[in-house]
């Protein structure tokens, strides 16, 4: 499993697409999930910091990026790509 940006870098710069479209799926799940962070602890009045743009606007950011997200796990599925660890 990925945890961290920096560790898609190399399969980002793969020849193999289904090396990019892996590092594309953990950079974009990566990001959707530190956002359904922050606007969880919007909603709960946590965060340490006061964002400019409303929270209305961050959840459908959320939902967008769930629905890409399910897209690349669909064609994932299709292409016979493993997702669930790098270098699979």
């Amino acid at each position: 499993m990925v945890r961290d940006l920096s560790e898609t870098i190399e399969m980002m710069l793969s020849d193999d697409y289904k090396e990019r479209f892996k590092a594309e799926y953990w950079q974009t799940k990566i990001r959707y999930e530190r956002l359904h962070k922050m606007v969880v602890n919007y909603e709960a009045g946590k965060l340490n910091f006061s964002p400019n743009c409303t929270l209305e606007l961050l959840k459908s950011q959320k939902s967008a990026m769930g629905s890409y997200l399910y897209n690349l796990e669909v064609r994932a599925a299709i292409e016979d790509i493993k997702l669930d660890a790098v270098g699979d």
